[in-house]
């Protein structure tokens, strides 16, 4: 791969997750201070997300592989999406916001698919060449955290006031223009298929996938990857307004720390993947995320706040460890046959069906557990995505029975 290439495909993986990351853990900290939205209200502001990962396959399999180059249509849904994060911005009631924010979701969502494929398309050993381009990603993640925190304190309490965090949806805007013309000028990606194959929807949702749940361990693993998602939706949607609500300061900034240790747990995965094998590293993972929701329900604003920030940098064991695990296993079982229908298919159900269900669970209890005089019972809430994670991990550690699956990094 050239470097003039390399270079280009960095800088698009670090602008695409510099948009998401610019809005995404700050919007919790958004809504019911600036639009006075409820626990219900932000889950469905975070379930958009679902939505848009529940759709993403019928735009990349309708549209981007048999009509138009991958890198144009990566362009256009930026540009309209920098059009709606505008309206988000301006958006003065949550009844307004809400449509915007879905359509905006259910832009960006199939854009996470269509950087990887310009990616494929100009690498010759995606295997080694890739990491060095995705990690870019979570880097513009980072800056965008560390940006909205030091630079422009934004979500500082000075700022979260006097409404200056709907300038996060302002910037998000901006780069999605820059973001957008700059797809015009990436390497060309032209359609996998012809406009006159046959459509089945099977193949978009990778339903063909579904035979894999014949196998016992596989619908094991299946079932605790959907059932861990309602842990994991806490953290995207109350995270960042626990933080800010218990008065940390700049929690935006404090986030990346979790990117950070993706990074970090990412490098140590083959290592831990052949030690201790696939089960051993689930179970560490589903563990992980107990761990940091007891943090989160002990930790404050105080002296206690190392604790928080350790249960912040747990995140990359919890993703890494889980969801990366989860993906090799999926490929070792799928075959070739199945490979991209298996990878969809439990996409489908995670970041789709699993997190829907997760979302609206977190906004549930968050909502029983709102104080008259503002605020939440924080250290009752989290007890329970912690608890739900202990009992996911014993599903998994009684009903999964160990197999080795080999790591090829």
């Amino acid at each position: 791969m050239k470097p003039r290439i390399q270079l280009q495909l960095s800088l698009m993986m670090f602008l695409e997750f510099f948009v998401w990351g610019s809005w995404y853990v700050t919007m919790g900290i958004y809504l019911p201070n600036s639009l006075d939205a409820s626990g219900a209200e932000i889950a469905q502001a975070y379930s958009t997300q679902s939505w848009g990962a529940i759709i993403a396959p019928f735009v990349i399999g309708l549209i981007a592989d048999r009509y138009f180059n991958a890198e144009r249509v990566l362009g256009i849904l930026h540009l309209g999406g920098a059009f709606l994060m505008y309206q988000i911005a301006n958006a003065t009631e949550f009844g307004v916001f809400h449509p915007y924010i879905l359509g905006y979701m259910i832009l960006y969502m199939p854009t996470l698919a269509l950087v990887n494929s310009v990616s494929f398309n100009q690498m010759d050993d995606p295997a080694k060449q890739f990491s060095f381009v995705r990690v870019f990603g979570t880097i513009g993640w980072i800056v965008a955290g560390l940006m909205i925190s030091y630079v422009f304190h934004w979500d500082s309490q000075e700022g979260v006031q006097s409404g200056l965090l709907k300038n996060t949806f302002l910037m998000t805007a901006v780069v999605s223009v820059f973001l957008g013309i700059f797809c015009f000028t990436l390497p060309k990606t032209p359609p996998t298929r012809t406009s006159s194959e046959k459509i089945r929807i099977a193949d978009i949702l990778g339903l063909e996938a579904l035979k894999l749940l014949k196998n016992k361990n596989f619908l094991i693993f299946f079932l605790a990857s959907v059932l861990i998602c309602v842990p994991l939706a806490f953290y995207y949607q109350h995270a960042g307004q626990f933080l800010g609500e218990i008065g940390v300061s700049n929690p935006a900034g404090k986030m990346t720390i979790g990117q950070g240790s993706e990074i970090l747990f990412m490098l140590l995965l083959p290592f831990f993947f052949k030690r201790f094998g696939f089960k051993r590293t689930m179970i560490v993972a589903m563990l992980a995320w107990a761990v940091r929701y007891m943090l989160f329900a002990y930790g404050n604003a105080g002296e206690l706040a190392f604790l928080l920030l350790l249960g912040i940098a747990l995140h990359g064991i919890c993703y890494d460890f889980f969801f990366v695990s989860g993906q090799i296993y999926t490929d070792s079982k799928a075959g070739k046959a199945y490979k991209s229908a298996a990878q969809g298919l439990i996409t489908l159900a995670t970041y789709g069906i699993g997190m829907l269900i997760g979302f609206w669970i977190a906004g549930k209890i968050t909502d029983a557990y709102l104080i008259e005089e503002g605020g939440h019972l924080w250290e009752t809430i989290w007890i329970y995505p912690a608890a739900f994670a202990v009992f996911v991990m014993l599903f998994f550690m009684i009903f999964f029975k160990n197999e080795k699956i080999e790591y090829k990094s």
